[in-house]
């Protein structure tokens, strides 16, 4: 019976530290421009009803950029507003990421495979966009957290 019980709580112990790990990716993030360090819009991550986790750009912050669309895109992101749009789609977690989706990139209107990863050093998050499944053909970003702005 001690067996059973610690079983079940070693259990209960390690999904929770796996939700705390995967909590810290969701909420509003600041997406940050590579070449000016600045700040250019609000993403909010979230996990949706089918166990899966996306990104919806909420806000630009940069004045005159509120009403963009999605030129670039093809098919049904044709035109769409870019505030509003789901650019991070089908993402899993694997214990230590969100894999598994796709990126849409607004400015080309490609899409790339994906990972997301948060690091506790320096509390930033890693959105990793590439050609490749494996990642090694493709760019980082780091953004940091929304309410940090």
């Amino acid at each position: 019976m001690k067996h059973l019980f610690l079983v079940i709580f070693l259990t209960f112990v390690s999904l929770a530290s796996v939700n705390a790990q995967v909590e810290k990716v969701l909420g509003d993030w600041a997406t940050v421009d590579d070449k000016t360090g600045n700040s250019y819009s609000i993403v909010h991550i979230f996990k949706a009803t089918n166990g899966k986790y996306y990104g919806r750009i909420d806000r630009m912050l940069i004045p005159g950029t509120e009403n963009l669309v999605c030129t670039a895109c093809e098919g049904k992101y044709k035109n769409v507003p870019i505030v509003g749009l789901v650019f991070i789609q089908d993402m899993e977690w694997t214990g230590e990421c969100l894999t598994g989706g796709r990126l849409l990139d607004p400015e080309s209107g490609k899409f790339y495979y994906g990972k997301i990863s948060y690091s506790e050093k320096t509390g930033k998050l890693e959105l990793r966009g590439s050609l490749d499944k494996m990642g090694w053909f493709g760019r980082s970003q780091f953004w940091k957290r929304a309410n940090q702005e």
